[in-house]
């Protein structure tokens, strides 16, 4: 041991039990102004799914501190959760927020690989093979870094519905997982160092649907919220572990399970789809008008849309057949001009939407009533920013 080791443990050891007043106390859990402004704008987009949220924003915390391993990902995640709880939706929505697509990532549907021979769609076809140098892999580095930006040069890889894919593909990611590197077909290496990757299976979702529903014919015990949280995450988990070999799970960084979707989950979902049909109507160039919606169409589209069992995408349905479609035809059509109010409601039977405009011309006056006046459920409206 040389003197300077010496000296430096001989002055730590001096320093003692670190309860002087010279100490000052830190906060391991504060977030910089980059890691805290993209979970913000998560939780602006994720419903409901806490932990997802808390997960992704860690990893990009330690990205931006520089404190990665070279030869792991930055991060591996498993998400786990009933269908349409949000499991997809919040790599789109990371995506989304870091390079302005939330297709801005490579994605892997692992329906596509229930077979070991189609592993060669991903790392390509070894020599003497046929396709050899034909076909482009998918998870080549090329494609691992087109989505670099001078600011974040990371990587989301969402392996999507992971358990349906063959077990070589779950060999193949053990490799992935562990020295972050995979070897292509033409003996190119890949470096999956700035890559965070993604898996998401539906393993559990029966089991977690009897839990938070009940079986059929039967009532749900009531449990504490607490209780309930943490009864269906250890299922969650206990599923994965049985699919999935010990040596893959060990080396996951985090399992993430999905917690089903209540009503006022889905009512603040409802509120961001708004928006979204808002954006679509401007992006498709015939649409410049404010879109804006009464409490009763709100509810309207939660009870046509609301399954607790199938999570958002009832409600998406729900809304593409009452709303997005007769907005198309309104559209087509030209019935809405340029600056219009477009004021949705329930029509007066309550089987149906309704849809009203404001010309451009009165619409600036209605509009300032509208955000001067009290709002109160059933018949105020509300308008949609773009």
């Amino acid at each position: 041991m040389s003197t300077m080791e010496l000296k430096t443990m001989r002055a730590a050891a001096g320093m003692g039990d670190a309860t002087g007043a010279d100490w000052v106390s830190l906060n391991a859990r504060q977030r910089c102004d980059e890691a805290s402004e993209f979970e913000q704008e998560l939780f602006k987009r994720i419903v409901a799914q806490d932990d997802a949220v808390m997960a992704l924003s860690q990893i990009y915390q330690v990205y931006l501190a520089k404190m990665t391993l070279p030869s792991k990902p930055l991060g591996a995640l498993l998400f786990l959760g009933p269908t349409g709880s949000g499991k997809t939706r919040s790599v789109e929505a990371a995506a989304e927020i870091l390079f302005g697509d939330s297709y801005a990532m490579v994605k892997v549907d692992c329906a596509e690989f229930q077979h070991s021979h189609e592993i060669s769609k991903l790392i390509g076809s070894p020599p003497g093979y046929l396709g050899h140098r034909e076909t482009r892999p998918i998870l080549s580095q090329e494609i691992l870094d087109r989505f670099h930006t001078l600011q974040n040069k990371l990587t989301f890889v969402l392996f999507d519905e992971i358990e349906k894919a063959s077990d070589a593909l779950w060999q193949l990611l053990l490799g992935v997982l562990d020295k972050a590197r995979i070897t292509l077909g033409d003996n190119r290496v890949v470096d999956f160092s700035s890559c965070v990757i993604v898996m998401t299976s539906n393993l559990g979702a029966r089991e977690m649907a009897e839990v938070t529903e009940g079986k059929v014919g039967f009532t749900r015990r009531f449990e504490a919220e607490p209780e309930l949280d943490a009864r269906i995450e250890r299922i969650g988990v206990e599923a994965a572990r049985r699919k999935f070999s010990p040596e893959f799970i060990n080396r996951l960084d985090k399992i993430v399970v999905f917690r089903s979707l209540s009503e006022e989950s889905l009512r603040r979902i409802l509120d961001i789809e708004f928006q979204i049909v808002q954006r679509r109507a401007l992006m498709s160039g015939g649409g410049n008008f404010v879109l804006s919606c009464a409490e009763r169409a709100k509810d309207f589209l939660l009870a046509e849309g609301f399954d607790r069992r199938y999570g958002t995408r009832p409600l998406k349905r729900a809304i593409e057949r009452h709303m997005v479609i007769p907005l198309s035809n309104l559209i087509a059509t030209k019935q809405i001009d340029v600056g219009d109010v477009v004021y949705v409601d329930v029509d007066e039977t309550g089987r149906e939407l309704c849809f009203k405009k404001k010309p451009c011309s009165a619409a600036m006056e209605w509009t300032q009533s509208i955000s001067g006046g009290r709002g109160g459920r059933g018949g105020s409206a509300q308008p949609l920013a773009a």
